[in-house]
């Protein structure tokens, strides 16, 4: 079992910054795919980013790729999305989630069985 908890969330202004970390228990971390998704008012969830353990790779959505990073500290047990440029479309809240391995299709929902609570996460224009 692995629980997932959020934070770093918050009000931020238009091409402003956040981090967001997820930390995690379970002694198993490092050999999970870490991903990011958020889900805006009215809206689908939505994949963000995902970093995968076997081959120390990151994805990322067309509408962040270039402004967000993933990483993960696999000796603190704990994941990281960095958000720079930040839009007002950023506007969600956004989860962390987990899955053991294999993974397959990683930008889906279904593919992660552990998940956080969110935090939210709002920009300003």
């Amino acid at each position: 079992q692995v629980q997932l908890v959020e934070s770093g969330g918050g009000l931020v202004q238009a091409g402003g910054s956040l981090r967001l970390s997820c930390a995690a228990s379970g002694r198993t971390f490092s050999s999970y795919t870490m991903g990011w998704f958020r889900q805006a008012p009215g809206k689908e969830r939505e994949f963000v980013a995902a970093s995968t353990w076997s081959t120390g790779s990151t994805y990322y959505a067309d509408s962040v790729k270039g402004r967000f990073t993933i990483s993960r500290d696999n000796a603190k047990n704990t994941a990281y999305l960095q958000m720079n440029s930040l839009k007002p479309e950023d506007t969600a809240v956004y989860y962390c989630a987990a899955r053991s391995p294999p993974i397959y299709n990683y930008w889906t929902r279904d593919a992660y069985n552990y998940w956080g609570q969110g935090t939210q996460v709002t920009v300003s224009s």
